[in-house]
């Protein structure tokens, strides 16, 4: 008998679209993680149209209300949650709580540009490589573990966007990834079971 996948919630703060490559891989019933929730704290994020389309349970959170934030979270139920594209610090009695258990995807290669405006920070500092990292949450911004990586390289003319571009379709590609290898090695360690 397989183990049970593994449950998640996502939260997002505009159009999504990293939820979107993660709902579409767990579309494959191999896949080790069924998404069940979408949060977001803007009412007005596109990702939440698309969310509600799809047939998802959403939910508004106040990003100011740390114990709020707490209870949405611990009334969802679920074993992980994936932030993708969530544009805010989270309160340290959140990440405290969820530690382990809340993975999220930055445009950078971390520890290099942390926080907002990673590409931007990129470009800035002459960097020849840049590219997306998927982590753990911790309550230090951009640094917990590290979980996967994948470079692009930056080119000469680029600007914000163009690296952003192509940093964007790499996250798609390695988060869907970095998730189901997370949950497997927490399914391998009895977790969920």
């Amino acid at each position: 008998m397989s183990a049970r996948r593994l449950t998640a919630a996502i939260m997002i703060s505009g159009r999504g679209s990293n939820m979107m490559a993660l709902v579409n891989a767990a579309a494959d019933p191999a896949y080790p993680v069924a998404f069940t929730h979408i949060l977001s704290d803007k009412p007005e994020a596109p990702g939440l149209a698309w969310a509600q389309a799809q047939g998802f349970e959403t939910e508004i959170i106040d990003p100011a209300d740390a114990l709020g934030i707490s209870t949405a979270l611990d009334n969802l139920n679920v074993d992980l949650v994936c932030l993708a594209g969530y544009m805010r610090i989270l309160p340290k009695t959140v990440t405290d709580r969820w530690t382990g258990r809340m993975l999220n995807i930055h445009p950078s290669l971390l520890p290099k540009h942390r926080g907002l405006h990673a590409q931007a920070q990129a470009l800035k500092a002459g960097d020849t490589r840049a590219g997306a990292t998927v982590h753990l949450v911790n309550e230090d911004v951009d640094a917990g573990e590290i979980l996967s990586q994948e470079h692009v390289d930056v080119l000469p003319d680029d600007t914000v966007d163009t690296l952003s571009t192509r940093i964007l379709a790499v996250e798609h590609v390695i988060y869907p990834k970095a998730v189901a290898d997370y949950a497997e090695k927490l399914r391998a360690r009895g977790f969920g079971s």
